[in-house]
């Protein structure tokens, strides 16, 4: 087997195009349609989808590496795209345990399908152990979805919404669906995505009035609440390891610009460049401390689901984990970047100014601050007593 090239998948050429609209994207508040077009003329959509389904056959660990480097070209076209590979990567875990039910979204991926991520509820902190979203049996195995998502990134492009809903009128209710939706008539996408970051995401909310999914497209009903059921492993896992591989590749290129900066920059007092002072150079070393812990930890736990390691319980701490200090080492490495390159990043036509915008958000995607807390807390000391 050739080595994993990662320029193979997502060529220098495309990245250059990529970066030099991303800048565009943010100013205008547009979604990036031509990024789009062309990682899906690349195959980048099925870089999940095995080949004899029509894709490149890569593993979570390689898509990981992937997305950093999307993520150091333009970070919201990375973070809209990994929605969509969310949903192909939960079909790469169900498929690579022999559980059926996702074939589709791996034929769709192939096809030049868009996937979204319709998960996210204002004020549902069960996140995926519960909703707000009501899930009516439609008495030939398909369900009628009422209710609002949030953060719905790829808004105004997706073909087929993956989401959840509460049925409450079964006779064995309440039971958690998950199932896929078809843009109709019944989904309205509200043009309110005017955010301080992240903005080529266009994470628009998104208002259910019975849209309904088609019975072959049901993929699961558990019951609510904690569940080690398939699709909860398969996007807890693939989700925390994505989002923490776009904000490692955003703090990439925050180190990359600092030491740039420091280079081009000459002291007035001393007449020598910014690198050869001591103050610059331990806070780039301080980034880069912080930056290089996160690959390795990302590659781990990534190979980890692509081969089916057993660490029970204990994955959910391990994800949201990585996922939290993936986000708090990027803020860090963004905010250092910014005082190593002075006054000018403050400019909101500098790319340190939008790396600055865009790593906020990090902070507000499941697992957030509390709930990763909350997790390793109930993992090391057991949970709280009633």
């Amino acid at each position: 087997m050739s080595a994993f090239d990662p320029a193979r998948h997502l060529p220098d050429d495309l990245l250059e195009r990529i970066s030099e609209r991303a800048a565009v994207h943010d100013r205008e508040n547009t979604f990036p349609q031509q990024d789009l077009d062309e990682l899906r003329e690349a195959g980048y959509l099925s870089i999940l989808v095995p080949r004899e389904r029509g894709g490149a056959g890569l593993g979570l660990a390689e898509a990981a590496v992937l997305q950093q480097r999307l993520a150091s070209a333009a970070p919201a076209t990375a973070l809209a795209i990994n929605m969509h590979l969310v949903w192909t990567g939960v079909a790469k875990v169900f498929s690579d345990r022999r559980v059926p039910g996702l074939e589709f979204v791996q034929e769709g991926a192939a096809t030049g399908a868009v996937f979204a991520f319709g998960i996210s509820e204002g004020g549902n902190d069960l996140v995926l152990f519960g909703s707000d979203t009501d899930a009516l049996p439609q008495g030939d195995g398909g369900y009628a979805f009422t209710g609002t998502k949030i953060f719905t990134s790829l808004a105004p492009v997706w073909t087929k919404l993956g989401l959840h809903g509460l049925d409450t009128t079964s006779a064995d209710a309440p039971k958690l669906v998950f199932a896929f939706i078809d843009r109709t008539d019944a989904v309205v996408t509200s043009d309110d995505w005017d955010t301080l970051g992240m903005r080529g995401t266009q994470s628009r909310t998104t208002r259910l009035n019975g849209a309904v999914a088609a019975p072959e497209h049901v993929v699961r009903r558990i019951d609510p609440g904690p569940n080690p059921d398939p699709i909860v492993f398969g996007i807890f896992s693939v989700f925390e390891i994505l989002l923490a591989s776009v904000y490692t590749g955003i703090a990439r290129r925050a180190l990359d610009l600092a030491v740039e900066a420091a280079k081009g920059r000459r002291s007035k007092k001393t007449g020598m460049s910014y690198s050869q002072d001591p103050d610059i150079r331990w806070r780039i070393a301080d980034m880069a401390l912080a930056y290089d812990a996160l690959p390795p930890q990302i590659a781990a736990l990534a190979s980890g689901v692509d081969e089916l390691a057993d660490h029970g319980a204990r994955w959910f701490t391990l994800l949201s984990g990585l996922k939290h200090r993936a986000v708090v080492m990027a803020k860090q490495v963004v905010d250092e970047a910014m005082l190593v390159a002075g006054g000018g990043s403050y400019f909101s036509s500098n790319e340190l100014s939008r790396l600055y915008r865009d790593v906020l958000a990090g902070m507000f995607h499941p697992s957030d601050p509390e709930s990763a807390h909350s997790t390793a807390a109930s993992a090391w000391l057991g949970p709280l007593e009633s």
